[in-house]
């Protein structure tokens, strides 16, 4: 998803940015037009988009990733950083009026390298951080789940879960569909090639994804989506098209994150090790790598718990990408 610059909405009541343009508009990114408009590839219902490379003298039919916007009778398309394209659609709801089609973001070459195509992705545009999905990650056993049921709990109208997909087998008591979508490696293997997911990794041996499927799902409900996923998977979703908030969850130490993977009795001893050794990496990535904006230390569950409700502006303050470092180590902003 991308964020919709605010005086869009301010001014969308007014026209502003809607004049006609016709069913087609067009957006010239390096050497290469952008027509975005009319029929799609696949369907009449959807928006279509066709690129005119200058430098040949083709027009190419590009693969499209993400969520079509559906066909309109007008919009109106305003180019973003060289990179991007801002929709504005012509009659639509506010929730559903601005689109973003990205045309030559690092996602976009990225995805275009292992498609060997051209590839544009689209995402349906947010306002604010109110409206921003929410990745939480840390390592295995340091509470991400318990503080999402709590949200979830607290805050049942407001949150949704996205659901992962994972090659495991289920444990304990977990359902299909519910915590995981449990699936057999060579599906997955074929929805991640086929561009499925918004993010897949192998952790101990074995896949875990996000589909971007599952994320819409959450959108289209009403609802602002929760992510419970690792390092590996933050990391391509920052890299990706999703605009969001990125918690990284620690333990306040090591030998505590021992004790708590001990506790629960579910791994044998070879694997409490692979996972404290896995941990350290992810705690070392999480707090360097640039990815997250903030780290919430889980020494207190419910003081932690308070401190990731203050950070979502949950506690009647408004909701903020941008925090001072606090004075004691339990949050911490790494914001620019």
């Amino acid at each position: 998803m991308g964020e919709a610059p605010a005086f869009c909405f301010d001014n969308l009541q007014n026209g502003f940015g809607l004049k006609p343009k016709g069913l087609e508009t067009s957006a010239d990114v390096g050497d290469k037009t952008f027509v975005i408009g009319g029929a799609d590839n696949d369907s009449t219902s959807y928006i279509g988009v066709k690129i005119y490379d200058k430098s040949t003298g083709k027009w190419v039919i590009p693969t499209v990733l993400g969520t079509k916007p559906k066909a309109c009778k007008g919009h109106s398309a305003i180019l973003l950083n060289e990179d991007r394209i801002m929709i504005i659609i012509r009659g639509s709801t506010p929730d559903d009026c601005i689109w973003f089609l990205e045309a030559d973001t690092k996602y976009v070459k990225e995805q275009r390298k292992f498609w060997g195509t051209e590839v544009v992705a689209w995402s349906r545009g947010v306002r604010g951080d109110a409206e921003k999905p929410v990745v939480i990650s840390g390592p295995s056993g340091v509470g991400k789940g318990t503080l999402i049921n709590m949200l979830m709990k607290e805050f049942p109208s407001m949150f949704g879960f996205s659901v992962s997909h994972t090659t495991r087998a289920p444990r304990g008591n977990e359902k299909n569909g519910v915590h995981y979508h449990f699936t057999d490696r060579s599906v997955m293997e074929k929805d991640i090639k086929d561009g499925k997911f918004l993010e897949f990794a192998s952790v101990h041996g074995n896949l875990y994804g996000t589909s971007i499927e599952a994320v819409e799902a959450v959108a289209d409900s009403g609802k602002r989506c929760i992510l419970d996923i690792d390092v590996q998977g933050a990391r391509s979703v920052r890299a990706s098209s999703l605009d969001a908030i990125f918690i990284f969850i620690c333990p306040p130490t090591m030998r505590e994150l021992e004790e708590r993977l001990r506790a629960r009795g579910t791994e044998t001893e070879e694997q409490i090790l692979k996972r404290l050794r896995n941990a350290e990496a992810e705690i070392e990535q999480g707090k360097s790598s640039g990815i997250f904006g903030h780290i919430l230390y889980n020494d207190n569950l419910e003081e932690c718990y308070e401190n990731l409700k203050e950070l979502l502006g949950l506690n009647g303050s408004a909701p903020t990408n941008r925090w001072g470092t606090r004075s004691d180590k339990r949050t911490k902003c790494l914001c620019p």
